[in-house]
Order: C-alpha cells, then sequence, then structure tokens
C-alpha cells in the first residue's frame, strides 16, 4: 500500500520560498551575511555566545571533536545506540569510540555505565539527546569536571529540547546540530556547533573555511564545510516556526501516549522531570505481551500505509565497520535489546487528529 502517513515530512510553506527568492536575486548564494545572521540567530535561540553554521550535522560533530583536540591515543565515551554518525566523528580524528550502554526508559546514556568506561586515556564524552529526549546532562556534567573531560552535546535530534529549562546545546563545552530534512527543523542539509567558549569557536571557524586565518592565509589543512546562504535562509525561517513546529509534536505525541496506554503490550516513550522532549521520534517499545513483533507490527502498519521505522534495528558496534576494528558483539545489552524492540510512530506538525486516530486504529487492529 502506499504510505498515507510518512514517518517524516519537512513543512516547508511561502516564507521559505521568498528567503530562498531574495538570496538568489542578491547573488550572494554562498557562505555570506545570511549565513552570519542565521549564526547570531540561532546562538540566541539555544543561548549561547556563538554558533558556527556547517555543511551538515556530521561534520559539525567532525569540527567540534577538533575544536577540542581530540586525537590519535584518546578515547571518547558516547552510546552505541544512536546513528553512526556520532561514533564515526570519533574515528574521524584517529581517536577510539569507547562504547556505555543506555538507560533502557530514556534510551540516552547511563551516567553509571560512563562512569565505568573511564580510562587514563580518556579525554571526552559525547552525549547524545536522542530521539529529542535530553540526556541527563546535569549527572554528564559533574563526572565531566570530576575527571577533566570535554562533554560534547550531539543535539542533532533535539532542537529546542530542554534540561531544566536550559536548551540541549548550550549545557556542556560543545553542541552540535543538524538541520536534515527530517529533523524538527530543516535547511536542507546543514549543522551548527554551539559552544560558549571563545577558543572552541575560533577553531570551528577556521576548521570549516578551508583553514584560512584571514583572506588567502591557511595555517591548516581542511576542507571546505561551509553552509550556504540559501540553506541559511532557510533555516531563519524555519527557526522561528520551530516552537511551533515542537508545541505540535508534543500535542502529538500525547495523544499518541493517551491512546497507546490502553494497548497491552506497548510502551510510550517516557519525559523525566527534567526533561523538555520535543520528539524528533516518538519511539515505542513492543513487549512480549503485544500480538506481534516489532517487525512483524512495522509490517501490518506499512501494508496500513503509516510509515513507522525502526531507530535503530542494531547498535553501531554491530555494523559492519565496527565488527572489523575488532568491537565485541555482546557488549551494552540494553543497547541490544533496545534494538529488538523500539519501533518509531509519526508525530511530526504536519499529522491530523484524524491521523492520529488512524495509527491508534492500526495499533489496537492485531488485538481484536
Amino acid at each position: 500500500m502506499k504510505i498515507r502517513i510518512p514517518i517524516a515530512k519537512p513543512l516547508l510553506g511561502a516564507e521559505e520560498f521568498e528567503a530562498v527568492k531574495r538570496v538568489m536575486e542578491s547573488g550572494i548564494l554562498a557562505h555570506g551575511p545570511e549565513v552570519e545572521a542565521f549564526e547570531k540567530e540561532f546562538a540566541e535561540y539555544i543561548g549561547v555566545k556563538h554558533a558556527v553554521a556547517v555543511a551538515n550535522g556530521t561534520a559539525a560533530l567532525d569540527i567540534a571533536l577538533k575544536a577540542i583536540g581530540i586525537g590519535p591515543g584518546d578515547e571518547v565515551i558516547t552510546t552505541p545506540f544512536t546513528f553512526i554518525a556520532t561514533s564515526n566523528a570519533i574515528l574521524f580524528q584517529g581517536a577510539k569510540p569507547v562504547f556505555a550502554d543506555i538507560d533502557p526508559e530514556t534510551y540516552n546514556l547511563d551516567p553509571d555505565n560512563v562512569l565505568e568506561k573511564i580510562t587514563s586515556k580518556t579525554k571526552a564524552i559525547i552525549v547524545v539527546h536522542l530521539y529529542g529526549h535530553p540526556a541527563d546532562t546535569k549527572a554528564f556534567k559533574e563526572i565531566a569536571e570530576d575527571y577533566k573531560l570535554y562533554l560534547v552535546e550531539d543535539s542533532a535530534q533535539a532542537h529546542g529540547a530542554e534540561y531544566n529549562g536550559v536548551k540541549v546545546g548550550s549545557i556542556g563545552d560543545v553542541g552540535a546540530f543538524s538541520f536534515y530534512p527530517t529533523k524538527n527543523m530543516t535547511t536542507g542539509e546543514g549543522g551548527m556547533i554551539t559552544t560558549n567558549n571563545d577558543e572552541i569557536a575560533r577553531k570551528a571557524r577556521l576548521l570549516r573555511n578551508h583553514g584560512q586565518s584571514e583572506k588567502y592565509l591557511h595555517v591548516i589543512l581542511v576542507y571546505n564545510l561551509r553552509m550556504t546562504s540559501i540553506a541559511a535562509a532557510i533555516g531563519r525561517v524555519q527557526l522561528k516556526k520551530l516552537e511551533e513546529f515542537n508545541e505540535k509534536r508534543r500535542s502529538n505525541a500525547e495523544k499518541l501516549t493517551k491512546g497507546i496506554k490502553s494497548i497491552k503490550g506497548l510502551n510510550p516513550p517516557v519525559e523525566k522531570p527534567y526533561a523538555k522532549h520535543v520528539y524528533h521520534q516518538y519511539v515505542v517499545w513492543v513487549g512480549e505481551e503485544y500480538p506481534l513483533t516489532r517487525d512483524e507490527l512495522r509490517k501490518h502498519l506499512l501494508k496500513k500505509g503509516i510509515g513507522a521505522a525502526i531507530h535503530y534495528p542494531r547498535p553501531v558496534f554491530q555494523q559492519p565497520l565496527y565488527k572489523k576494528l575488532g568491537y565485541p558483539q555482546n557488549i551494552c545489552p540494553n543497547s541490544i535489546n533496545a534494538s529488538k524492540h523500539v519501533l518509531s510512530l509519526p508525530v511530526h506538525p504536519a499529522l491530523s487528529s484524524e491521523d492520529i486516530e488512524y495509527i491508534l486504529d492500526a495499533l489496537k487492529e492485531p488485538i481484536k
């Protein structure tokens, strides 16, 4: 059946088209004043001194790690239950990703397990605010301070999420955002580095732009990873809409949760007291009491035209690349278990009340 309700849908309107038209008419299509304006507005929104726009979210992570000096021989602790870009950014530095397990309630890194993984080679922790739910950043900040480690926030799925009223991306030493089309806001492709540290920001700007300290003066060997003015123009409009988008996601999540609580064998996502969850993904746990397995339920929903997805079907250490690197395949049991039970349902702002009822009816159908 044709997908009637997609798992994600970017919302672009006349304002975005007008912004792109304005940039095209200006003739400044690459990095220019539009990018600088987007950086300023994003920094103000997140609550940091600096925002540095780059080509994509992976570039944001890569540059963030370079800017804090991660290199060969270093270890960086992170989660295996996320998109592979997080740990790949560590490999790009010649450093070693060290995987700690997740809290099975939030799917975010477990601070206690992180403590067990710290060695004399550990230089940083990367927390991922997975699915839009903030990690326990207070606990991680205390760990980082106690062991003199950098704290990096992978906020690629958490634009506008808050920990005790403070926006993620402003709590650690440096944050990284993605503006891929499926995110809570988009620039088409794009990323942003956020920090209150002047030196990290200075290095990040150098690292995104051919290593230029000034025009035609190149001091290090790096790539061109700048954001275009067209992308920034879209981002400026999307940023103005982000709070509205997030509130719609939260409203849709509330409706889904209310319906799912009555379905035996399905567990809706949690929102911890410290968290403002922005539901980049709405992830249910398909338990043994449900009549279908997780994979069977996904097939059932797809047949009904509902774009259910699995985020993520295997921990990073079970990816072929990481198997070749020699990672044991039985570490982080909570992550392995989650990969077998989680299922993402549509929650994006374009959903109607009728769409949500249709999803809930489809979930109830196997138990009738």
